[in-house]
């Protein structure tokens, strides 16, 4: 069963298109990845989901009701981490957690189980007392995350929530979300422009850019997309510009970098033969170490259909 339908979303802000004819679906207890560049459009589309904003265009539906004309009923079942803190820094972080649950209608034992809950999980029961404004940004992403659990959401969405932290809290929010989602079988939807982190994190993913799907489906059937590239790892020893730029013009060589004395290449595998490779290491009197071949990862796979770096 669908939690969400997204269906047909444009939006325009004046004269620019930011969103456009944008549709997925996300399954019940699915980890779900919206990634894309920043200024892709996940933010807003994020604000037209949770009713922030309204589209030009489309509808979305959550847990069965339309974000737009059933909004209070659609909203029970959401849970927002924004990628602004939200938080009051001059209280503690178990006051802030009791203002947010009051919120929700939340108090007695219930209140108190809740705050327990949410403490726990998020690795901040030990900082309860502590003021906020003592916490480092790591901690104040996790206490995020925890006054948007007070209510339990059945959907738990978490707009970019690893921006600018230290990994122990980056570990942290990883080993929240895979067990809120395993106890609870609560739905997440995670946007982020790391790549790395939806590889590890989700099921499901949409890949948007300049407001447009690039990709949608699991990360097989995304990576499948680009099933003739593959993966060329080198190990070999004088490595200069020369060499890099030659490579390059080869044919079949999508993309290519360095560091120290390895070379990383990404190839299409119809195309690129090892025999040109061979003759320009060869010129070039670079000895290989070692040579591996393997399939892309999901940010091979955004450069090799839209032709540039996520980060650029």
């Amino acid at each position: 069963m669908n939690i969400i339908e997204v269906k047909n979303i444009s939006k325009k802000f004046e004269d620019k298109l930011v969103l456009d004819n944008i549709s997925f679906s996300v399954e019940t207890g699915d980890i779900f990845g919206l990634i894309g560049p920043n200024g892709a459009g996940k933010s807003t589309l994020i604000n037209i989901m949770t009713g922030l904003l309204d589209a030009n265009k489309g509808s979305i539906t959550i847990g069965g009701f339309d974000i737009k004309k059933e909004s209070i009923k659609a909203k029970e079942f959401l849970g927002l981490v924004p990628q602004e803190l939200a938080l009051m820094e001059t209280v503690s972080a178990h006051d802030n957690l009791e203002f947010f649950g009051s919120l929700y209608g939340l108090k007695g034992k219930l209140l108190k189980e809740r705050i327990n809950y949410a403490l726990d999980i998020t690795g901040l029961t030990e900082k309860r007392k502590d003021k906020v404004k003592k916490f480092s940004g790591g901690m104040k992403r996790r206490l995020n995350l925890a006054a948007a659990i007070m209510h339990e959401p059945k959907i738990l969405i978490l707009d970019e929530p690893t921006v600018g932290i230290d990994p122990q809290s980056r570990n942290h929010i990883f080993e929240f979300i895979k067990g809120i989602n395993k106890e609870k079988n609560t739905t997440i939807l995670y946007t982020s422009h790391y790549m790395e982190e939806v590889e590890y994190l989700c099921n499901n993913i949409f890949i948007i850019d300049e407001g447009k799907e690039i990709a949608y489906g699991s990360k097989k059937t995304v990576k499948s997309m680009i099933s003739n590239n593959n993966k060329v790892n080198l190990r070999i020893d004088n490595i200069n510009k020369d060499l890099i730029n030659n490579i390059k013009l080869i044919n079949g060589v999508v993309d290519c970098e360095n560091s120290h004395d390895e070379i990383n290449l990404l190839v299409e595998g119809n195309s690129f033969k090892l025999e040109p490779l061979l003759k320009v290491l060869e010129s070039n009197k670079s000895a290989i170490k070692s040579i591996n071949v393997d399939e892309p990862n999901l940010e091979e796979v955004f450069l090799a259909l839209t032709g540039k770096k996520l980060r650029d």
